[in-house]
Formats: C-alpha cells, structure tokens, sequence
C-alpha cells in the first residue's frame, strides 16, 4: 500500500508541471483579437477635421466640461437650431463645429466662469440625396463631396429592367422653387453629354422613370 501510495504521488508530481506548461503555450498562442478597420468616408473626415458644416438633422453632442446638467446630444431641427440650457435658440446650421462651440461658448460666459465647449458631429443626416424609381436600392445616400449624379446611380444598385434610362431627371430647389434638370444616362456614359453629369447638392432627388 506505501509503494502504491508513492507512485500515485509521485505520477501526479511529475503529471502537473506538464499540464501547467501546456496551458502556459495554449495562453501564449492564443490567436488575437483584432478589431476591424474603421469606415470612414470624405464627409467624416471633414467633420473630424472641423470643415464640415452642420445642416439640419445633424446630430450633435455639445461637451461642456464640468457641466454634466448642460453637455448634451441633440439633432439640428429643421430650421438650423438646438435648444440648450439658458441659451434658448442657438443657430447651428450653416456654422462648423469649432464655430459652433465658440458661439455656445460666448453665451455661456454670462453664467459660467470661463466656459470650455466642445462640439463633435455624431452622425451627418444633413448632406443626403435620394434616388427614386427603378432602381435596385431606392432611397437616401450620403452626399460625399463633388458627388455627380453618375456616382449616385452607381450606388443605387443600377437599374431594373423598366428603367428608362433616357429620361432620368434631377429634382432639385431653387430660389424656392422646384427645378428639373434632364440626365439621359445613355449619352452621359458615352460621353455625348458631360454637362449632364452634374455635381449632386444636399437634397437633390435622382428620378428614374
């Protein structure tokens, strides 16, 4: 029973400094996490860079440090404005995010003592256009910078086979009213046309009859 009794010790004494290797290799070879590439688009980068300005239904969040009661997020309403504590009505639309803060910040001065104010862009909803019609994707795209009407229809998942894609059309405000601008998609890829090819604007509707 002793000599029985020894072994077994003696077996689990040298069995255990190998089981705790291993788990020692199976932590240090254990494969990495890795995170994907963040997505990034021009508009976000100008945002991120303070060239990008707020337009209605823009969502911002306004940092005002050590005021947890004022630093808020909160959408651009539709006539260019937000709402915050003590400032009422503050004018968003139209300023960048810089701008912006330095405006929060000069009206605050009247109730904190040197007020520090960030403003970040959280999401872009103001640069849209959208694409109608017979279309694989229809509905809303972010506007990036110097967009053509071409870049929008690659984007929309082509045509379907009703297209007419001779009679596309942009809709598009100005001066208040509704203007339409003809794009005839055959001779604008046959380079007939260029001209037709125009540079989208925040709010332009792509029709395709």
């Amino acid at each position: 029973m002793r000599v029985a009794a020894v072994l077994f010790l003696t077996g689990f004494l040298v069995a255990w400094p190998a089981k705790g290797q291993d788990a020692a290799k199976t932590a240090t070879t254990a494969p990495e996490k890795t995170t994907a590439p963040e997505k990034t688009t021009q508009t976000s980068r100008l945002a991120a860079e303070g060239e990008y300005i707020i337009g209605p239904q823009d969502v911002l969040r306004i940092d005002v440090w050590k005021e947890p009661d004022i630093s808020r997020i909160i959408p651009v309403r539709p006539d260019g404005k937000i709402s915050l504590p003590l400032l009422s009505d503050v004018q968003a639309a139209g300023l960048t995010a810089l701008q912006l803060a330095d405006s929060i910040r000069d009206g605050y001065k009247k109730f904190i003592n040197t007020p520090q104010v960030t403003v970040t862009v959280n999401d872009i909803n103001s640069r849209r256009v959208y694409v109608s019609g017979e279309v694989g994707h229809p509905g809303a795209l972010s506007l990036l910078p110097n967009m053509t009407v071409l870049q929008a229809l690659t984007s929309s998942g082509g045509f379907t086979q009703f297209a007419k894609i001779k009679k596309i059309y942009i809709l598009r405000t100005e001066e208040g009213k509704q203007v339409k601008h003809p794009f005839n998609y055959k001779d604008v890829i046959a380079g007939k046309k260029p001209e037709d090819n125009i540079l989208l604007q925040p709010g332009d509707t792509i029709v395709v009859p």
